[in-house]
């Protein structure tokens, strides 16, 4: 891929990082206006790095290169920002087009990827279920807090209300969600959408 890229005059490769976490912490230091991002790598995989770039930096561009094609690798990474997503597979060609395209701000697909999202939308869709019905509307603002990775105190601030109210709610949350602790009911609650 470094190879493609440097052979592209336009194109200057700025940086690379091998695990979610130091795809974070670079794309903070170096401001790079296109990201080539891999759904799977250790310590953070590539949805999560997504979405954490791009709370702190908005003005990135990512573009998804990746072996899964499945429904659920593909609007997970929509849903966390990304603005492309192309399987690994794409020859050259498609693959600077569609670094173009993510640069100058256009969302792109590879063709079985497109596919997918358009007979996801052209299909008719129940009303979606509510998330967790078992969760009281504040218990569920207090999850979406949670997923977003947001501590107690800052929950507290934001909904008005005591840390002893935010404790008991995410007691509650853990207990209805048969979770163990924090970052079960944040998996749980970013892969029913929220955060």
């Amino acid at each position: 891929m470094i190879s493609l890229l440097s052979s592209v005059p336009e194109f200057e490769v700025v940086g690379e990082a091998k695990t979610g976490e130091e795809a974070v912490a670079r794309a903070s230091h170096l401001q790079p206006d296109v990201i080539l991002m891999d759904l799977q790598m250790p310590e953070v995989n590539g949805i999560e790095a997504t979405r954490r770039i791009l709370q702190q930096n908005p003005s990135v561009r990512i573009l998804v290169v990746t072996l899964f094609e499945d429904d659920d690798s593909v609007f997970m990474a929509l849903r966390a920002g990304a603005r492309g997503y192309v399987l690994k597979d794409a020859d050259e060609e498609e693959m600077v087009l569609s670094i173009r395209a993510v640069g100058k701000g256009e969302a792109i697909f590879s063709p079985a990827v497109a596919e997918r999202v358009l007979a996801y939308f052209a299909s008719p869709h129940p009303a979606p279920p509510q998330v967790f019905p078992t969760l009281t509307d504040r218990e569920r603002e207090s999850l979406n807090l949670i997923a977003q990775g947001r501590p107690n105190p800052a929950i507290a601030k934001q909904l008005h209300l005591s840390p002893k109210n935010v404790g008991n709610y995410v007691s509650n949350i853990f207990s209805k969600l048969q979770v163990a602790d924090r970052a079960e009911a944040i998996i749980r609650a970013r892969e029913a959408g929220l955060g």
